[in-house]
């Protein structure tokens, strides 16, 4: 390296917001950033004459990202607490030469101080909405604009007209957004009314849902590919559906369950403008406004090391959270007479409700939200002998989820372990039997899960490896 070279390492090391390590392919320590003592709380010194696998013993580093590096030889995120305390989300690249690991770079980034702005930032948005609230500060021309914008929405709670306020309001801009809440709540009808409101209204709206593509495909169907790429791919190669989104918004749902390697392709683009496809060099412009949605918390999944931060970061511009429909539950009457009248066009008959109904729809809690509260109605109708729908022997109870749902048949006993059978092999045994029981005797992905403790998402990767299906 030349001396130009040299010094320009060291000023990039020495000015830079991360902490950097540099650390042999032992894990002996070569150098640090000067910023690293206050946040670790031991001096340049020691540090330099230490090695990470002393540091992680004694507990300065808890973990070590680069003990990580050295276990796997691949790159590591993950998120550490400093002896003084201090929250750092770590990073730590391996550098090889003739395919031996010579050094580990590593960075880190002080959450803390972020942390705590973030924090503050929560607390002068609800008091911000509590005034809101106290005065019904919206204009009238702006409510009366967002009653003829609305389309098919049906928002009458409080809570609900405020968030389309802000959605109509941040529409017209490319800003990335990222929808919160629980399954069912209307995360991807909200989506598509912001595509409507926005420059792009006549673009594509181009949905994927992340938790249903399988991982082996899921970069030939985001990135697409070109002729030749792999075996079995189309002779003129395929666009992937973040060039079908050019022009228009791409709504990325169950962002949560996306695979890490994915995660770092999709900042990439996002940062970039650009993608390249499966077996090409040729970057490709993209132009596309990014909506996400996720009934998961990010945060925790980043702390976990499943989530990407700088992604996170670049994801949550505009976070919107919809509550569930228990909290808000002056937007049932709306939902239920709308699905009603799309109901009866369907199915060419004009059912109306008993008033003796309505109890029923007012006072559940709807776990599933918005998508339990409209299967219901659908059976309900289809249940009904005449136009007049009648409370099913079937009914959603507010206090119990589970009886909305047949009961469950009792898990299957844990097999013995077969000769020659692997761990590995012996525990998907046992999970394909226990969702292959549950898919005969439950009625939807959402009451699978529930019995698992596991989110719906997963439940639909894990049906898709087994190549089973719900039965009813």
């Amino acid at each position: 390296m030349s001396e130009i070279d040299r010094c320009v390492l060291q000023t990039i090391v020495a000015t830079a917001n991360d902490h950097f390590f540099i650390v042999s392919g032992d894990g002996r320590i070569l150098d640090i950033s000067p910023g690293a003592e206050a946040v670790y709380g031991v001096s340049r010194e020691e540090l330099l004459s230490s090695s990470v696998q002393q540091l992680q013993t004694t507990g300065v580093l808890k973990p070590s990202i680069t003990m990580e590096v050295l276990r796997t030889r691949r790159p590591a995120q993950l998120m550490q607490v400093t002896g003084t305390g201090r929250r750092v989300i770590a990073e730590a690249y391996p550098v090889f030469v003739n395919d031996k690991l010579e050094r580990i770079i590593s960075r880190s980034r002080d959450l803390t101080d972020l942390q705590l702005l973030q924090d503050e930032y929560a607390l002068l948005q609800k008091r911000f909405s509590e005034h809101l609230k106290r005065s019904h500060a919206t204009p009238d021309a702006e409510e009366q604009a967002l009653d003829d914008a609305l389309d098919n929405l049906q928002v009458r709670s409080h809570v609900m007209r405020e968030i389309a306020l802000l959605l109509k309001r941040v529409a017209p801009s490319d800003a990335n957004v990222l929808m919160l809440g629980e399954s069912g709540v209307g995360k991807t009808a909200f989506a598509k009314q912001l595509h409507r409101w926005s420059q792009r209204c006549d673009g594509p709206f181009i949905e994927v849902n992340c938790a249903a593509i399988p991982e082996n495909l899921f970069e030939s169907e985001m990135f697409g590919y070109q002729p030749g790429a792999f075996s079995g791919a189309a002779r003129q190669g395929k666009a992937g559906l973040l060039e079908q989104a050019e022009g228009g918004t791409l709504f990325l749902d169950e962002i949560g369950e996306l695979p890490l390697l994915m995660q770092t392709k999709l900042l990439k683009v996002i940062q970039d403008g650009s993608l390249t496809r499966l077996g090409d060099t040729r970057p490709r412009r993209v132009d596309f406004r990014l909506v996400v949605a996720t009934n998961q918390n990010l945060g925790k999944q980043v702390e976990a090391g499943l989530f990407r931060l700088d992604l996170y970061y670049r994801l949550n511009v505009i976070p919107v959270t919809l509550p569930p429909l228990r909290d808000r539950r002056e937007d049932i009457p709306d939902l239920v007479e709308a699905c009603l009248k799309r109901l009866n066009q369907r199915y060419g008959r004009q059912k109306i409700l008993d008033t003796r109904v309505w109890s029923t729809l007012m006072g559940s809690d709807w776990p599933g939200n918005v998508r339990e509260l409209e299967n219901w109605l659908e059976r309900a109708w289809l249940s009904s002998p005449t136009d007049q729908i009648e409370v099913p022997a079937f009914h959603p109870q507010a206090e119990n989820h589970s009886a909305s749902f047949p009961s469950a048949s009792p898990l299957p006993s844990a097999a013995s372990l077969e000769t020659h059978e692997t761990l590995k092999e012996y525990l998907a045994r046992l999970e394909r039997e226990t969702l292959e029981e549950l898919s005969r005797t439950l009625p939807s992905t959402y009451a699978i899960a529930e019995r698992l403790g596991i989110s719906q998402s997963s439940v639909v990767r894990r049906l898709q490896r087994y190549c089973l299906k719900v039965a009813k």
